[in-house]
């Protein structure tokens, strides 16, 4: 049965040609990037789909009926707003206007989350006002709360190394837990030593053999 009290908020790119990871793209072309962005979306079906609490897909550009995200798990809406800062407090906001007491938010490119990682971070939710997954480049691959704050999505330079900072020092008189650290995808050097990635990769390899 379903935790009417716990929401996941999932933030997707809609899966379309040289419009996902560009950063990646710029090293293995933009037909690989998006196969790998496909697989690692379906990683986040996998990781979410059976999760005892509310899930709501908020994707970037048009929301897709029929995908990967079945409706019958997953509530489906559009991100609203100018940045990747107003578009979560909107998400945050209606979850909130909703009646869900903790709500945590990820992305979906996240190869090293597990089940394991989500259930911990509502469980410390229980405890703690705040609760953050440190990325290893100086972001967060997860935020949730009990209580809507605004300052967390203010004046952030979003995708740079000082994200986790900012936000930590937004929360300095906040009880926070802080999960493990993991590594999300961005850019080459994050998946070419992965043998899960090493499909995708096929193509450079033989490249390189050719030259």
């Amino acid at each position: 049965m379903t935790n009417k009290e716990d929401l996941l908020l999932i933030f997707t790119r809609n899966p379309e040609l040289g419009k996902c990871k560009t950063r990646l793209a710029a090293t293995i072309g933009d037909p690989a990037a998006l196969e790998v962005y496909r697989f690692l979306l379906q990683h986040t079906v996998n990781i979410t789909q059976r999760l005892k609490v509310s899930k709501t897909v908020y994707y970037s550009e048009a929301i897709w009926e029929n995908d990967i995200w079945p409706k019958r798990t997953y509530a489906k809406a559009l991100q609203k707003g100018s940045d990747l800062g107003e578009r979560m407090a909107q998400a945050f906001r209606d979850g909130f206007k909703a009646g869900y007491k903790r709500i945590i938010i990820i992305g979906s490119d996240m190869y090293d989350l597990s089940p394991e990682d989500l259930e911990k971070a509502f469980d410390c939710l229980k405890t703690n006002d705040f609760v953050l997954g440190p990325a290893n480049d100086g972001g967060y691959y997860l935020m949730g709360m009990k209580a809507f704050k605004p300052a967390l999505f203010k004046d952030k330079s979003w995708g740079m190394s000082s994200v986790l900072s900012s936000s930590l020092n937004d929360l300095k008189d906040e009880k926070v837990a802080l999960l493990e650290p993991r590594n999300d995808i961005d850019v080459y050097e994050d998946i070419k030593d992965n043998a899960a990635f090493a499909t995708f990769l096929k193509h450079m390899t033989n490249d390189e053999t050719t030259t």
